[in-house]
């Protein structure tokens, strides 16, 4: 492996890596899948393989996805409320198929471990389109995000990528939901919590820039809800080959920058900065 192929390979790998926490990083909990989707989607029909299902018209809940396909059924207990199993189901348009775009909705199920009866659901229209820019990976996030004393958040993250040698993107996007009111909302909408992207030769020269961001809660409130902290760290590097022609990194110096999230009665605003790509 070149040291250009090296250097693009830890940087795919400190972008997933950095994003990672334990809570997000737990084993699948999803247990008979395709009795939990039958249980949610009561007129769902399995497939003759056992892999999928389909609700009429064209829709398709895949139970697990190999690399490139549409993402599959995630699941995940909740921590914070450890009789509750969390579970992301990608609802796509198989009506229209093709290797490089999909069309997709995500419905978000708060299950009851014991019962498996869904307490609260929220449909999610458009987060699973992609085209160039493709759905990497989707992850329940269960970290403690303690929005208020009696409210705790979870977060959903998607990671998408492109395949762009000369033009490598990626990026990964938080969103967070709470239960208010025995209803499934969404708190906070799109903020993109790692990314990776620049320009090169792909032989050595180019110019790239890597963000990670950190998120904390702080004790001043809005509306009920505490401010979130995040601090966005970026790091530039621009490699060129030296005179016996060994590729060398030219890092930059790192720059941190710090945002205040307030809860404005409905959602925390994302900076305009670190908004997620549209669906």
């Amino acid at each position: 492996m070149s040291e250009k192929s090296m250097r693009m390979l830890l940087l795919v790998l400190g972008l997933a890596g950095a994003s990672l926490s334990p809570a997000w990083a737990a084993a699948d909990d999803c247990g008979d899948a395709a009795a939990l989707v039958q249980q949610a989607y009561p007129n769902a029909r399995k497939s003759a393989d056992g892999a999928s299902f389909t609700l009429e018209p064209y829709t398709s809940i895949a139970l697990t996805s190999a690399f490139g396909d549409p993402p599959g059924l995630v699941c995940k207990i909740w921590p914070a409320h450890d009789d509750l199993l969390l579970v992301a189901v990608p609802l796509m348009d198989s009506s229209q198929p093709s290797d490089y775009a999909h069309a997709g909705d995500i419905e978000l199920l708060v299950i009851d471990r014991k019962s498996r009866q869904v307490r609260q659901r929220l449909l999610q229209p458009g987060l699973m389109n992609d085209d160039a820019i493709a759905i990497r990976k989707v992850e329940l996030d269960t970290g403690r995000y303690a929005l208020a004393p009696d409210v705790s958040a979870f977060g959903l993250r998607i990671e998408m990528a492109n395949n762009s040698l000369p033009n490598p993107f990626s990026e990964i996007d938080l969103r967070l939901y709470a239960i208010d009111n025995d209803a499934l909302r969404m708190v906070l909408d799109g903020l993109v919590v790692a990314s990776n992207g620049g320009e090169g030769d792909t032989n050595c020269a180019g110019s790239f820039h890597t963000s990670q961001v950190s998120l904390a809660m702080s004790p001043a409130k809005h509306h009920g809800y505490h401010d979130m902290v995040v601090v966005e760290r970026m790091d530039t590097d621009n490699p060129l080959p030296d005179n016996n022609g060994e590729c060398q990194s030219h890092p930059g110096k790192s720059v941190s920058q710090t945002y205040r999230l307030r809860y404005d009665g409905s959602r925390y605003t994302v900076p305009a900065g670190l908004k997620a790509l549209e669906p």
